[in-house]
């Protein structure tokens, strides 16, 4: 989809008065395309067959290498929980955590389920979309496992950070000690889910031209929010990567009662709530000075899905224009 084509759907997609979310479905599976289709197609029909009316899979993002898939799926909140199960529960079907390989850390076939919202509705209520979207999985599917983050984690509202680092998503491949919040003890083939919502979380990924990881390790630890002198918002680790080192970066949207001075960070609204985050450019930037500073260059950059903004408008306009399939129109991408 070309720049024109986002602008007609800028200005196309009126205010429609929908309490939108979407969910951003990690799957540990992309080297069989046919797959990652079947479980993206599932979000769209309901359990008789018919076809959701208000549901949209956005977009469809593949990398062959790390073994997974990142589906956006948006709909009105209230349409929303139903869509992501079924994905869910075919992805449960298709995926066997038993013989998946892949180089980026993953506990579960379904890896990762977060719920974010995107307009008229608030964090919290994605929060209890999520606790009750894992309950019902837990009965679609005998023996899947679920941990909880953020808004869905009561009363902690522990980040998925915090999370992963308690249960070792980082470093670990065998998770049969584990303990869920909801569920059964993990088994080999579905593994450990993780489930919550947040405010919406972007996924951009940065090429360096370099083979060194501990160089990589290093970057990714410069920019991390974490760090002092590092980027408001960003998580970021190195992986090595078609033969260079990626550095791949979750970006989050966060409230601040300081304003942001930095001119690299973009804002939007929600129920009067301000969000901001660091800008796809901004952060590539900062990645690419780090990088240059150590004699490196940047080869590319991915950006996963979408901005906020662009979430919120693309699910507007295929919602308008009843497009279910709209990845196809975007022409998804698969690395």
């Amino acid at each position: 989809m070309n720049r024109k084509d986002y602008e007609e759907i800028t200005m196309s997609s009126s205010r429609l008065g929908l309490r939108l979310a979407a969910c951003l479905l990690n799957i540990s599976e992309a080297r069989r395309k046919n797959v990652v289709e079947k479980i993206a197609k599932a979000a769209l029909f309901e359990e008789d067959g018919k076809e959701h009316s208000e549901v949209t899979v956005l977009n469809i993002f593949s990398d062959s290498e790390y073994n997974r898939s990142v589906i956006t799926i948006a709909a009105p909140v209230e349409k929303l929980a139903n869509s992501i199960l079924a994905a869910c529960v075919k992805a449960f079907q298709l995926i066997d955590m038993e013989v998946q390989e892949g180089i980026h850390p993953c506990l579960g076939a379904v890896d990762l389920i977060p719920i974010y919202p995107l307009s008229g509705i608030g964090v919290e209520e994605c929060g209890m979309v999520a606790r009750s979207l894992a309950e019902k999985l837990t009965i679609h599917v005998p023996g899947c496992s679920l941990f909880l983050f953020g808004e869905a984690d009561q009363p902690e509202k522990q980040s998925l950070v915090q999370r992963r680092k308690q249960l070792g998503w980082f470093s670990r491949r065998e998770f049969s000690s584990l303990k869920p919040d909801i569920g059964t003890m993990p088994n080999k083939r579905c593994g450990l889910t993780g489930i919550g919502a947040s405010p919406y979380v972007m996924n951009c990924n940065v090429t360096i031209d370099s083979q060194d990881l501990t160089m990589g390790k290093k970057i990714a630890s410069m920019i991390r929010g974490s760090n002092v002198d590092g980027l408001k918002g960003v998580q970021a680790m190195a992986f090595p990567h078609d033969g260079k080192i990626e550095i791949a970066c979750n970006v989050e949207s966060f409230e601040d009662e300081k304003p942001i001075e930095n001119k690299g960070y973009m804002t939007y609204y929600i129920l009067e709530h301000q969000y901001s985050y660091i800008s796809p450019q901004s952060l590539e930037a900062q990645i690419k000075k780090l990088a240059h500073d150590q004699g490196i260059s940047t080869i590319e950059t991915a950006l996963v899905g979408f901005t906020p903004q662009e979430c919120k408008d693309c699910a507007e306009y295929a919602l308008r224009k009843k497009i279910g399939e709209f990845w196809k129109k975007r022409e998804g991408i698969f690395m």
